[in-house]
């Protein structure tokens, strides 16, 4: 799957709770909905992946996928984007059915 995941890094502060605090599209914040959009393209190797997360998102590759394995159960970024949340939910599944 392939979708330009358009701009750049949110600049969003992130609050106590570790989530950016500017709510956008569905509740989610900017930095959620980038993270969503990371995860829409697709990526040739996860070098390039990971020094976009790093530039862009200004995140490490851990705590990118923290965040992303966090967003995959809530509801609000099901809303947003279900084939990308699903996939993704798949994805994990089959990963945790291997160990």
């Amino acid at each position: 799957m392939t979708s330009g995941a358009g701009g750049g890094a949110d600049g969003a502060a992130p609050g106590a709770d570790g989530r950016a605090d500017d709510a956008g599209a569905g509740g989610l914040s900017a930095r959620d909905t980038a993270v969503l959009a990371v995860e829409r393209r697709s990526w040739p190797s996860a070098g390039p992946k990971e020094r976009y997360i790093r530039e862009r998102l200004g995140l490490s590759p851990t705590r990118y996928y923290q965040l992303l394995n966090a967003l995959l159960d809530d509801v609000r970024a099901l809303e947003h984007d279900p084939v990308t949340v699903n996939r993704l939910r798949r994805v994990r599944a089959a990963r945790r059915t291997r160990r």
